[in-house]
Protein backbone atom coordinates (compact mmCIF):
# COMPACT_ATOMS: atom_id res chain seq x y z
CA UNK A 1 0.00 0.00 0.00
CA UNK A 2 1.66 3.73 -1.06
CA UNK A 3 0.74 5.30 1.85
CA UNK A 4 1.50 8.61 0.57
CA UNK A 5 -0.22 8.72 -3.25
CA UNK A 6 -0.64 11.99 -3.53
CA UNK A 7 3.79 12.75 -2.27
CA UNK A 8 4.18 14.57 -5.60
CA UNK A 9 1.59 17.13 -4.82
CA UNK A 10 2.29 17.42 -1.25
CA UNK A 11 6.36 18.43 -1.87
CA UNK A 12 4.88 20.73 -4.29
CA UNK A 13 5.35 24.63 -3.29
CA UNK A 14 1.71 25.14 -4.27
CA UNK A 15 1.36 22.92 -0.98
CA UNK A 16 3.12 25.80 1.54
CA UNK A 17 0.94 28.81 -0.26
CA UNK A 18 -2.60 26.30 0.02
CA UNK A 19 -1.78 25.18 3.95
CA UNK A 20 -1.63 29.21 4.43
CA UNK A 21 -4.45 29.80 2.79
CA UNK A 22 -6.19 27.30 4.57
CA UNK A 23 -4.95 27.99 7.98
CA UNK A 24 -6.09 31.69 7.06
CA UNK A 25 -9.78 31.41 6.00
CA UNK A 26 -10.58 28.56 8.86
CA UNK A 27 -8.79 29.36 11.96
CA UNK A 28 -11.05 32.42 12.84
CA UNK A 29 -13.85 30.06 12.85
CA UNK A 30 -12.26 26.98 13.89
CA UNK A 31 -10.72 28.54 17.38
CA UNK A 32 -13.85 28.78 19.18
CA UNK A 33 -14.40 25.27 18.70
CA UNK A 34 -10.68 24.57 20.14
CA UNK A 35 -11.28 26.72 22.89
CA UNK A 36 -14.73 24.03 24.36
CA UNK A 37 -12.31 21.52 24.38
CA UNK A 38 -11.83 20.63 28.38
CA UNK A 39 -7.49 20.76 28.66
CA UNK A 40 -4.93 20.61 31.61
CA UNK A 41 -3.34 23.68 31.91
CA UNK A 42 -0.06 22.69 30.05
CA UNK A 43 -1.09 19.80 28.15
CA UNK A 44 0.36 17.93 25.96
CA UNK A 45 -0.29 18.78 22.21
CA UNK A 46 0.31 16.56 18.92
CA UNK A 47 -0.34 18.20 15.46
CA UNK A 48 -0.37 15.44 13.08
CA UNK A 49 0.57 15.93 9.48
CA UNK A 50 1.60 19.59 10.62
CA UNK A 51 3.23 20.78 7.29
CA UNK A 52 4.72 24.01 7.47
CA UNK A 53 3.44 24.69 11.20
CA UNK A 54 0.82 27.21 10.21
CA UNK A 55 -1.57 25.43 12.81
CA UNK A 56 1.15 24.51 15.33
CA UNK A 57 2.38 28.00 15.62
CA UNK A 58 -1.33 28.93 16.29
CA UNK A 59 -1.99 26.40 19.24
CA UNK A 60 1.09 27.81 20.87
CA UNK A 61 -0.38 31.21 21.29
CA UNK A 62 -3.77 29.41 22.13
CA UNK A 63 -2.52 27.33 24.91
CA UNK A 64 0.98 29.15 26.24
CA UNK A 65 1.70 26.55 28.27
CA UNK A 66 1.60 23.86 26.08
CA UNK A 67 4.27 21.32 25.27
CA UNK A 68 3.91 20.76 20.96
CA UNK A 69 5.06 18.16 19.24
CA UNK A 70 4.05 18.74 15.00
CA UNK A 71 5.18 15.45 12.97
CA UNK A 72 5.14 15.27 9.03
CA UNK A 73 6.63 12.67 6.80
CA UNK A 74 8.00 16.12 4.84
CA UNK A 75 11.27 17.08 6.13
CA UNK A 76 11.09 20.17 3.55
CA UNK A 77 8.25 21.48 5.42
CA UNK A 78 9.62 20.81 8.86
CA UNK A 79 12.86 22.66 8.02
CA UNK A 80 10.85 25.66 7.00
CA UNK A 81 8.54 25.47 10.20
CA UNK A 82 11.64 25.27 11.98
CA UNK A 83 13.01 27.99 10.87
CA UNK A 84 9.63 30.06 11.16
CA UNK A 85 9.02 29.53 14.41
CA UNK A 86 12.61 29.15 15.82
CA UNK A 87 11.78 31.64 18.69
CA UNK A 88 8.68 28.89 20.00
CA UNK A 89 11.39 26.04 20.01
CA UNK A 90 11.54 25.50 24.02
CA UNK A 91 8.13 24.49 23.40
CA UNK A 92 7.38 23.67 19.60
CA UNK A 93 9.48 20.96 17.91
CA UNK A 94 8.65 19.71 15.25
CA UNK A 95 9.60 15.70 14.35
CA UNK A 96 9.90 13.42 10.76
CA UNK A 97 7.12 10.77 11.14
CA UNK A 98 4.68 8.44 9.64
CA UNK A 99 1.30 9.53 10.86
CA UNK A 100 0.08 5.73 10.29
CA UNK A 101 3.28 4.51 13.13
CA UNK A 102 3.43 7.19 15.51
CA UNK A 103 6.78 6.76 17.45
CA UNK A 104 5.23 7.83 20.66
CA UNK A 105 3.72 5.85 23.44
CA UNK A 106 0.37 5.36 24.41
CA UNK A 107 -1.35 7.92 25.93
CA UNK A 108 1.07 10.68 25.52
CA UNK A 109 -0.99 13.41 24.85
CA UNK A 110 -3.73 15.78 25.94
CA UNK A 111 -5.27 17.03 22.50
CA UNK A 112 -4.26 15.51 18.91
CA UNK A 113 -5.28 17.75 15.94
CA UNK A 114 -5.06 16.20 12.49
CA UNK A 115 -6.13 18.97 9.70
CA UNK A 116 -6.73 18.35 6.23
CA UNK A 117 -4.62 14.90 5.82
CA UNK A 118 -6.93 12.07 6.22
CA UNK A 119 -8.35 12.63 2.32
CA UNK A 120 -4.77 12.25 1.33
CA UNK A 121 -3.97 8.91 2.55
CA UNK A 122 -5.25 5.17 1.64
CA UNK A 123 -7.25 4.23 5.02
CA UNK A 124 -7.49 7.20 7.11
CA UNK A 125 -9.56 4.74 10.11
CA UNK A 126 -5.59 3.20 10.51
CA UNK A 127 -4.58 7.04 11.61
CA UNK A 128 -7.70 7.94 13.62
CA UNK A 129 -6.63 4.72 15.30
CA UNK A 130 -3.08 5.62 16.20
CA UNK A 131 -4.55 8.77 17.21
CA UNK A 132 -6.38 7.38 19.69
CA UNK A 133 -3.50 5.31 20.68
CA UNK A 134 -1.18 8.39 21.37
CA UNK A 135 -4.12 10.07 22.98
CA UNK A 136 -4.67 9.83 26.73
CA UNK A 137 -8.00 8.47 28.51
CA UNK A 138 -9.83 11.94 28.72
CA UNK A 139 -7.78 13.39 26.02
CA UNK A 140 -9.36 14.93 22.49
CA UNK A 141 -8.89 14.36 19.10
CA UNK A 142 -9.78 17.67 16.79
CA UNK A 143 -9.80 16.54 12.94
CA UNK A 144 -10.25 18.36 9.75
CA UNK A 145 -11.47 15.76 7.57
CA UNK A 146 -12.40 17.47 4.24
CA UNK A 147 -15.16 16.68 1.44
CA UNK A 148 -14.82 18.20 -1.77
CA UNK A 149 -18.37 17.39 -2.30
CA UNK A 150 -19.03 20.67 -0.15
CA UNK A 151 -17.67 22.82 -2.74
CA UNK A 152 -20.29 25.38 -4.57
CA UNK A 153 -19.90 28.03 -6.33
CA UNK A 154 -22.24 30.21 -8.84
CA UNK A 155 -23.27 31.00 -11.11
CA UNK A 156 -20.36 30.09 -13.39
CA UNK A 157 -19.74 30.03 -17.09
CA UNK A 158 -18.63 26.67 -16.64
CA UNK A 159 -20.63 23.84 -14.45
CA UNK A 160 -18.40 23.89 -11.55
CA UNK A 161 -20.64 21.25 -9.82
CA UNK A 162 -19.89 18.58 -11.80
CA UNK A 163 -16.51 18.91 -12.29
CA UNK A 164 -16.37 18.90 -7.87
CA UNK A 165 -18.81 15.86 -8.42
CA UNK A 166 -16.57 14.18 -10.68
CA UNK A 167 -13.10 15.09 -10.27
CA UNK A 168 -13.16 13.91 -6.90
CA UNK A 169 -14.50 10.43 -7.43
CA UNK A 170 -12.08 10.32 -10.41
CA UNK A 171 -9.13 10.96 -7.77
CA UNK A 172 -11.08 8.65 -5.44
CA UNK A 173 -10.43 5.37 -7.73
CA UNK A 174 -7.34 6.63 -8.96
CA UNK A 175 -5.30 6.70 -5.77
CA UNK A 176 -7.16 4.51 -3.84
CA UNK A 177 -8.27 7.80 -0.91
CA UNK A 178 -11.31 9.16 0.30
CA UNK A 179 -12.14 12.82 -0.53
CA UNK A 180 -15.28 12.19 0.94
CA UNK A 181 -13.84 11.68 4.54
CA UNK A 182 -15.97 14.39 5.86
CA UNK A 183 -18.86 12.34 5.35
CA UNK A 184 -17.56 8.81 6.46
CA UNK A 185 -15.34 10.15 9.83
CA UNK A 186 -18.31 9.64 12.10
CA UNK A 187 -18.91 5.91 11.12
CA UNK A 188 -14.61 4.88 11.71
CA UNK A 189 -15.10 6.96 14.45
CA UNK A 190 -17.88 4.52 16.02
CA UNK A 191 -15.46 1.51 15.94
CA UNK A 192 -12.79 3.65 18.59
CA UNK A 193 -12.78 4.05 21.89
CA UNK A 194 -14.28 7.19 21.82
CA UNK A 195 -17.16 9.01 23.27
CA UNK A 196 -18.67 13.04 22.47
CA UNK A 197 -18.08 12.79 19.16
CA UNK A 198 -18.80 16.49 17.88
CA UNK A 199 -18.83 17.49 14.40
CA UNK A 200 -19.79 21.38 13.70
CA UNK A 201 -18.66 23.05 10.23
CA UNK A 202 -16.55 26.18 9.44
CA UNK A 203 -18.04 27.95 6.29
CA UNK A 204 -15.11 29.49 4.22
CA UNK A 205 -17.86 31.38 1.92
CA UNK A 206 -17.80 35.09 -0.03
CA UNK A 207 -19.25 36.04 2.50
CA UNK A 208 -17.45 35.43 6.02
CA UNK A 209 -13.27 35.21 4.07
CA UNK A 210 -11.82 37.39 2.50
CA UNK A 211 -12.65 36.77 -1.48
CA UNK A 212 -8.40 36.62 -1.97
CA UNK A 213 -7.69 34.52 0.50
CA UNK A 214 -10.32 32.13 -0.52
CA UNK A 215 -9.31 32.14 -4.17
CA UNK A 216 -5.96 31.64 -2.81
CA UNK A 217 -6.82 28.06 -1.56
CA UNK A 218 -8.30 27.01 -5.43
CA UNK A 219 -5.02 28.57 -7.23
CA UNK A 220 -2.87 26.36 -5.25
CA UNK A 221 -4.91 23.53 -5.98
CA UNK A 222 -5.27 24.78 -9.12
CA UNK A 223 -1.32 24.63 -9.57
CA UNK A 224 -0.50 21.68 -7.85
CA UNK A 225 -3.45 19.46 -8.80
CA UNK A 226 -4.50 19.61 -12.38
CA UNK A 227 -1.86 17.21 -13.98
CA UNK A 228 -2.86 13.88 -12.03
CA UNK A 229 -6.54 15.42 -12.15
CA UNK A 230 -6.48 15.71 -15.65
CA UNK A 231 -5.14 12.29 -15.52
CA UNK A 232 -7.66 10.87 -13.73
CA UNK A 233 -10.89 12.33 -15.54
CA UNK A 234 -9.25 11.29 -18.54
CA UNK A 235 -9.43 15.19 -19.62
CA UNK A 236 -6.85 17.49 -21.21
CA UNK A 237 -5.28 19.84 -18.73
CA UNK A 238 -6.30 22.97 -20.01
CA UNK A 239 -9.87 21.35 -19.31
CA UNK A 240 -9.32 20.77 -16.11
CA UNK A 241 -7.54 24.33 -15.05
CA UNK A 242 -10.36 25.91 -16.58
CA UNK A 243 -12.73 24.52 -14.30
CA UNK A 244 -10.53 25.58 -11.73
CA UNK A 245 -11.04 28.98 -12.77
CA UNK A 246 -14.52 28.95 -13.31
CA UNK A 247 -14.64 28.48 -9.32
CA UNK A 248 -12.00 31.62 -8.68
CA UNK A 249 -13.80 33.76 -10.85
CA UNK A 250 -16.80 33.29 -8.60
CA UNK A 251 -14.83 33.46 -5.91
CA UNK A 252 -13.30 36.79 -6.99
CA UNK A 253 -16.58 38.38 -8.10
CA UNK A 254 -18.12 40.29 -5.90
CA UNK A 255 -22.02 39.44 -8.03
CA UNK A 256 -20.76 35.89 -7.58
CA UNK A 257 -20.83 33.16 -4.27
CA UNK A 258 -18.89 30.71 -3.58
CA UNK A 259 -18.86 28.41 -0.52
CA UNK A 260 -16.75 25.34 0.95
CA UNK A 261 -17.82 23.85 3.77
CA UNK A 262 -15.73 22.67 6.14
CA UNK A 263 -16.10 19.76 8.66
CA UNK A 264 -14.09 20.29 12.09
CA UNK A 265 -15.09 16.92 14.27
CA UNK A 266 -14.07 16.34 17.86
CA UNK A 267 -14.22 13.21 20.16
CA UNK A 268 -12.87 12.17 23.76
CA UNK A 269 -10.81 9.38 24.20
CA UNK A 270 -12.19 6.98 26.70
Amino acid sequence: MDRNPQAKEMADESMVRNLASQAQAIWPQELPILRRHRLPDAPAILDVGCGTGEISSRLAEVFPRAQITGVDLLEPHLELARRRYAALADRLTFTQADAFELPFPAASFDLVVCRHLLQAVPRPEAILAEMVRVTRPGGVLHVIPEDYDMIHAGPARLDVGAFWHAGPRAYNRAAGIDLHIGRHIFHHLRALPVDDIAIDYVMVDTQRVPRETFAAIFEAWRDGYTESLAGYLGWPPEKVRDHFDATIECIRDPERFALWVVPVVSARVR
